[in-house]
């Protein structure tokens, strides 16, 4: 039988605004002799200011979780949230106290309703498919590089770990310096430019409606893991290459590699990507891999093989180097798991070379060239 479910709530006064970005601020909240770092989500709770009684939920903070040791405010005394942007009836957190309407991209009352009910088709669009949210920098780097920053990027983000795209500062530096250019939230994920339903109409409205050349489809910041096999939320990877398949679109799947991890089940490429892509994905993909030492090659083409993964999909290896230059002449830091480009090399250079490899795809599609996806290396 499963545990019950906890949730830990506090009350505190605003003592300092740290910081404002679209959709969320972060503030100092005392409560008794204590202070703790908050963060407000304005679509949900309206504007805050100092001096505000606020009620925040300190669940995740009091497990030690991967929030950033942020409570969240779950009500401003005397204040209103902003409600939705406009019409529309599809809600998100369904049936819990925060659930709240938005206009959905697909629904009736959207000026693109037309467009979704004949939507059926990728095209043969390029998407790059992820587990970890940290794989998006070095990927939208590198198309906008190798495309010489004429590619149209889309961002959809699934619910699979942040339901808010405010909670993600790197999203936030990303369209600020126009390596991405449009989100689309998915699921019970919000604050997209669009918001769907499901990650297949996500996908249909960021080809018919935003006109994008390239997407790149992963979850929020943030994970669910628990060491098992099929308990993690990054499974999620297979499921996309599927529906990209189902749309003829062409799956560009990033996997998750590591040589810094001290965990056995996570060095070369993980069991999450093995699992994901050998289990889950029922269509082929191309598996991009990065530019790597003779002995990493062959360690981890023994890990795809011994999976069943160099025969199911088409494994494609390249360099991106160029997408670490404009990230860091941005000043925009990219980190896994708390590791940087230095110690995880090999994570971000395989997001990069995915970046080249959609773009190439792009080009070979503008001349009505679709590459097979059957490996014959």
């Amino acid at each position: 039988m499963g545990g019950a479910a906890i949730l830990l709530w506090d009350s505190g006064q605003v003592v300092a605004i740290l910081s404002r970005r679209e959709g969320a601020t972060e503030i100092l909240v005392r409560k008794g002799h204590t202070l703790e770092r908050a963060l407000n989500y304005e679509q949900l709770t309206g504007s805050v200011a100092l001096g505000d009684l606020v009620v925040v939920n300190t669940t995740a903070r009091s497990l030690n979780l991967g929030t950033g040791g942020y409570d969240f405010v779950i009500h401003v005394e005397g204040k209103k949230a902003q409600g939705p942007p406009g019409r529309g009836h599809i809600m998100k957190l369904r049936y819990t106290p925060c659930q709240f309407s938005c206009l959905a991209v697909e629904e009736e009352e959207s000026p693109y309703h037309g467009v979704m009910a004949a939507a059926d088709s990728l095209e043969y669009m390029p998407v790059i498919c992820g587990s970890l949210h940290s794989i998006l920098p070095a990927a939208a780097a590198a198309v906008k590089w190798r495309s010489n920053w004429q590619a149209r990027v889309a961002y959809i983000m699934t619910d699979g770990a942040a339901l808010p795209l405010a909670w993600s500062k790197m999203v936030a530096g990303l369209r600020e310096h126009g390596l991405i250019d449009q989100v689309i939230t998915v699921g019970h994920a919000f604050g997209g430019d669009l918001e769907a339903v499901n990650l297949y109409s996500g996908l249909l409205a960021a080809r018919h409606v935003l006109a994008a050349d390239i997407a790149i489809v992963c979850m929020g910041p943030g994970i669910v893991g628990t060491g098992t096999k099929y308990g993690f939320s990054g499974i999620e990877l297979g499921e996309m290459v599927n529906a990209v398949s189902i749309l003829q679109g062409i799956a560009v799947a990033v996997p998750r590699i590591s040589f810094a991890d001290n965990r056995p089940r996570h060095q070369g490429v993980s069991h999450h990507t093995l699992t994901a892509l050998g289990k889950v994905a029922l269509r082929p993909a191309l598996l991009s891999l990065p530019i790597l030492t003779r002995e990493r090659y062959f360690f981890i083409r023994e890990q795809l093989l011994a999976a069943g993964l160099w025969g199911k999909h088409r494994v494609v290896m390249t360099s991106g180097e160029g997408a670490f230059e404009i990230l860091d002449g941005l000043g925009l830091k990219v980190t896994t798991m708390g590791r940087g480009w230095e110690e995880e090399r090999e994570f971000f250079a395989a997001a990069a070379a995915a970046g080249v490899i959609a773009w190439e795809l792009f080009l070979a599609n503008a001349k009505g060239v679709h590459p097979g996806l059957n490996n014959d290396q």
